[in-house]
């Protein structure tokens, strides 16, 4: 039985896609890169929100 991960990809593709971007990237980017994705995360939360609460405003 395979376990899917997320997006249909199973443990052996998410462990090939992470070897990829270490090689890629190297150990010192990595850190820099997952703090700007956690950045535009969080920037994409706010602008729902803020999006949610025109909506609610407008009832």
């Amino acid at each position: 039985m395979k376990t899917m991960l997320l997006f249909g990809l199973g443990g052996q593709e998410v462990l090939l896609i992470a070897l990829v971007v270490l090689l890629l990237f190297g150990g010192a980017k990595i850190p820099e890169l997952m703090k700007g994705l956690g950045k535009g995360v969080k920037s994409f939360k706010e602008g729902m929100k803020e999006i949610d609460d025109e909506v609610k405003k407008d009832d």
